[in-house]
């Protein structure tokens, strides 16, 4: 049967599970979709189709023994390339990464394989995912369905381009600074960031302020993968509270009537361009006329006195990556590395009781002042893609202007852990996606999902597809 690219995750685990579709026809067009796309976006940068065939086989012969599957059972995903799965490489996107295959899953990679989703390879990530952009030495330049000439964002860049370009519905990524929310807002998707600690890791990646999560085109989907993700492990040091009930449950539920803050000034000073700004406020009259209370925030929360020790904490964690031979990494992440290399413990100590301390009076604002925070995703639209790796290489001792452009108004929130998630509102006039972020109060996903739903009801965007996928099938 014909596969529309663009199905939703759910839609088609329904498929499969009603057997109007196999897992294995579903793999084999993801598998078809890659060869035929990949070429321009080099978003997929390793693959083993035989396994993914013999994951999808066996998945359909579970089925036929009536057993359950998992709410996304057959469903074709991809892994991105800082994260160790089963029976895969684990390069980091790097030339300097120790060969050979993983012999274990992390913990968000299991809880993928426990809801059915069958890896079809991994994605593309900036070496180490420390730029907002998806290019590096060892597999090259990650391009944007929208325009193959932009970068697709990063780090979750080549998730990003893969699900906005039909490859696969779904697709892991991690946020760090705004790695998830950036990519979506760039390709034109929903990129939820969850709460600190609300998806199990046994190493929390920078010290708690990266968090897992992944890139999807629908609400019901980023809500139904993350209650996948977020069961509870008794064996990890950290745990968000529980929600009140699944998250899936919140899509269409009514939102209420929230306190909403617009935001389109940043603290460190950066430039917001016309078609960004034009989001946020086009964002802030439909929520008007929804029936929400809106008012603008002249003042950026964040202390920019928390940008150093945020450095140096991002600094430190190079000590996670073992058996890396730094000779072979790219300049910019060996001299970070060196500056945290610098940073001793007493040091690294401070910077992380620094965020911490710096947390609540920003955190306060919530329900005291607002309910909801809206600014955009990213300050500017996509960028020429490969310009901000070389500027990276040129200027190795410093982060590239583009990539604190990029992050301005993302990295707050992985630090002070309050969910976020950009939903893709706005076009500009070049055709380009624009994302709008919406930030939450402390572990409350369940909200801002509600509001995320009502507005993709508003102003619908799944089926919007990218040139590049219009011409792939002719449409």
């Amino acid at each position: 049967m014909d596969l529309d690219p663009f199905t939703s995750a759910l839609e088609l685990a329904a498929k499969i599970r009603s057997r109007e579709l196999s897992p294995l026809d579903a793999v084999e067009a993801t598998l078809a979709r890659i060869d035929r796309l990949n070429p321009m976006l080099n978003a997929v940068v390793w693959r083993d189709d035989d396994a993914a065939r013999a994951q999808a086989e066996a998945i359909g012969a579970r089925i036929a023994a009536g057993e359950d599957v998992g709410p996304f059972g057959g469903v074709p995903s991809l892994v991105k390339d800082l994260t160790k799965a089963r029976g895969q490489p684990a390069t980091f996107g790097s030339s300097g990464a120790p060969e050979g295959m993983s012999d274990e899953d992390d913990l968000v990679i299991a809880a993928m394989r426990r809801a059915g989703f069958v890896f079809c390879g991994r994605s593309n990530t900036p070496e180490f995912g420390t730029l907002p952009v998806t290019e590096n030495s060892r597999y090259g330049v990650t391009r944007n369905p929208w325009d193959t000439a932009r970068s697709p964002g990063g780090s979750s860049g080549g998730s990003a381009a893969a699900v906005a370009s039909g490859m696969v519905p779904v697709a892991h990524g991690s946020d760090g600074g705004g790695s998830i929310r950036v990519p979506s807002s760039c390709c034109g998707l929903v990129g939820l960031k969850p709460s600190r600690s609300r998806v199990p890791t046994t190493t929390p990646g920078w010290f708690g302020m990266a968090v897992e999560g992944a890139v999807c085109r629908t609400v019901a989907d980023a809500a139904a993968v993350l209650d996948c993700l977020s069961v509870p492990n008794p064996f990890v040091w950290d745990q968000a509270p529980a929600p009140e009930r699944p998250f899936s449950t919140e899509v269409g539920a009514d939102p209420g009537r929230l306190r909403v803050a617009l935001l389109t000034t940043s603290a460190l000073g950066v430039e917001v361009e016309s078609s960004c700004r034009a989001a946020v406020e086009d964002a802030g009259r439909l929520l008007e006329e929804l029936g929400h209370h809106v008012e603008v925030l002249d003042q950026d929360l964040l202390d920019t006195g928390a940008v150093g020790p945020f450095l140096n904490v991002v600094n430190s964690a190079y000590g996670a990556y073992g058996g890396v031979d730094w000779d072979h990494v790219e300049p910019h992440n060996r001299a970070w590395r060196a500056a945290g290399l610098d940073v001793d413990a007493l040091t690294l100590v401070s910077s992380l009781n620094a965020l911490r301390r710096a947390t609540p009076p920003i955190v306060e604002h919530w329900g005291r002042d607002f309910d909801v925070l809206v600014t955009p995703t990213v300050a500017i639209e996509p960028p020429i893609a490969g310009e901000v790796l070389a500027e990276a290489h040129a200027e190795p001792g410093s982060p590239p202007l583009a990539a604190f452009v990029m992050v301005a108004f993302t990295v707050l929130y992985n630090m002070t852990g309050q969910p976020a998630v950009s939903l893709p509102l706005a076009q500009a006039p070049s055709g380009l996606p624009i994302g709008v972020q919406f930030v939450g109060a402390p572990w409350d996903e369940a909200s801002l999902i509600r509001l995320a739903a009502q507005l993709e009801v508003a102003v619908p965007w799944a089926d919007r597809e990218p040139p590049l996928a219009m011409a792939e099938t002719g449409a």
